[in-house]
């Protein structure tokens, strides 16, 4: 049986996107599932839902190997260059390429490379991943270059207490998407929002939410 909370993320989300004189359809939810046991995953899989999100390329390919193969695996987290051929076969779209070395290894291998998007570090926090505002047009370029398909950006703005202060951010991300769109049309989507913020994302134009804990509870 899948978590309560399931149904009622799907409800705000969808009380978030009529607020704003948008279709809930617009919106995907990648439901967080790193540190969560695969009978999490199954139960919420039984109930309907198919993208996933991991942070760990280890985690991401054991989970892939026993559970169904219709999933649609969502690579949320900071990946190492070496950890590549782990999530490129499985991934359906990797949210977090923030360099160059990462481009050129995921370029690499068999098959066309899955699509991408870029994360754009909106805080210009050192600890963070993500390129800053004026780095998208160069990394989004040699991408491009390399024959990958970046379909948009991603953002984790700095914590606060307060979600009102993350509606900045989600905007001045989504005004860089929109310049970008002028020249580069696919690239449309905005991976921003998470569990303490996802409704003011959709407020803002997020097209996927991130959410772990409003689904599956507290990580142990």
């Amino acid at each position: 049986m899948a978590p309560v909370s399931y149904q009622e993320v799907l409800n705000r989300i969808e009380d978030a996107a009529h607020r704003c004189g948008r279709a809930p359809s617009e919106i995907t939810l990648v439901a967080v599932s790193k540190s969560k046991p695969v009978s999490d995953i199954g139960a919420l899989y039984e109930a309907g839902h198919r993208d996933f999100g991991e942070n760990r390329a280890q985690e991401m390919a054991e989970k892939a190997a026993v559970l169904p193969d219709d999933i649609r695996w969502h690579f949320v987290g900071a990946l190492q260059t070496n950890k590549t051929r782990l999530v490129r076969p499985i991934t359906h779209l990797l949210h977090s390429m923030d360099r160059e070395s990462l481009a050129f290894s995921w370029a690499k291998g068999i098959g066309l490379a899955p699509p991408v998007l870029i994360q754009v570090n909106t805080g210009s926090e050192p600890q963070k991943a993500g390129v800053e505002f004026d780095e998208v047009t160069a990394l989004l370029e040699t991408l491009l270059g390399l024959g990958v398909e970046v379909r948009g950006l991603m953002a984790i703005p700095p914590l606060s207490d307060d979600p009102e202060e993350m509606r900045p951010h989600f905007r001045e991300l989504r005004l860089i998407r929109d310049q970008l769109m002028q020249i580069h049309g696919q690239v449309k989507e905005l991976s921003m929002g998470m569990t303490d913020d996802f409704e003011i994302a959709i407020e803002e134009g997020a097209s996927l939410i991130r959410v772990g804990r409003a689904i599956f509870g507290s990580r142990t």
